[in-house]
């Protein structure tokens, strides 16, 4: 009895310690700031709630029938004979049918509605900003085309204003994440994905690399500042102002892996450097990024 009450003890203490601690740690995936994070986590909910339909009757059961049928209790039946009942059958298959057919129906329109290729309409129909990210050993490069600006491991946008992502890697594959705007994406050498989001709160989001890339994968994450317009417009003054330029001899640079790499800002870049991040690896050869080889992409 006494080792049995010295391990409940032990446990408790365990259970407690974990309380504790997971109160110093800030559930950013469940705390969404954007419309598709929502979506996903009314996702996750709606499905867990389904299963608990048959897990717990399971559990309920599983104790029921261990104490009603424990060896002391002299009045339960004993059918070693049984082995099937219609309405039993029933129950058991029906279900947990219904149950897949719910969740697979769920799943089939949430996949289409929730897809990142899918252009995101702001209530005030504000136009979209594009932000090309370029995954490298071990740091994220962003460059905004239409405001002539690149950075590393560091975006800014407006509050309520849609952001579409371009992305690829000049590096083993990654993909990237802004968890509480919503769902990851993977970028992949010599192709461009996409991923649509948009932030309804301010706020300085962490975004980060979801696939293992080599050494340097824990460091590679970025924040991300959503901010008012007149803040934004603030910030790409600054940015402007910057001594640093980004063309290819310099991106060449960028591209060598480091790891834990600072914030850098550049007040321009060269023309179509993302469209010939890619045709490096598209077109064999083609490595001097500071010609322009966009137009040679396939169409």
């Amino acid at each position: 009895m006494r080792a049995k009450f010295k391990y409940s003890i032990l446990l408790l203490l365990v259970i407690s310690m974990v309380l504790t601690l997971s109160g110093c740690v800030k559930p950013i995936v469940i705390n969404s700031k954007g419309p598709i994070g929502q979506k996903e986590i009314e996702l996750v909910r709606d499905a867990l709630l389904l299963m608990l339909i048959v897990v717990i009757p399971v559990i309920v059961m599983t104790f029921t029938f261990a104490w009603k049928f424990r060896e002391s209790n002299k009045r339960a039946n004993y059918s070693p004979k049984f082995y099937h009942n219609n309405i039993i059958e029933l129950v058991v298959w029906f279900i947990p049918i219904m149950i897949i057919l719910v969740l697979a129906t769920l799943t089939w329109r949430t996949t289409h509605e929730l897809d990142p290729y899918k252009p995101i309409a702001s209530e005030d129909h504000a136009k979209p900003i594009t932000i090309e990210a370029v995954a490298l050993d071990w740091k994220w490069l962003f460059i905004y085309p239409e405001q002539g600006i690149a950075t590393i491991n560091y975006i800014m946008f407006p509050v309520n204003v849609p952001v579409a992502f371009k992305i690829t890697a000049d590096a083993p594959m990654n993909a990237l994440q802004i968890p509480q705007l919503g769902t990851q994406i993977y970028a992949m050498a010599g192709m461009q994905t996409q991923l649509h989001l948009i932030a309804y709160e301010s706020g300085n989001y962490i975004g980060r690399s979801v696939n293992f890339s080599g050494q340097g994968f824990a460091d590679m994450v970025f924040s991300a500042n959503a901010v008012s317009n007149d803040a934004f417009n603030s910030w790409l003054d600054y940015v402007r102002q910057s001594p640093n330029k980004l063309d290819g001899d310099t991106y060449n640079k960028l591209a060598q892996p480091s790891e834990d790499a600072p914030v850098e800002f550049f007040s321009s870049v060269q023309p179509h450097l993302f469209q010939n991040i890619m045709m490096k690896f598209m077109m064999p050869g083609m490595d001097d990024l500071n010609q322009d080889h966009s137009k040679m992409m396939p169409m």
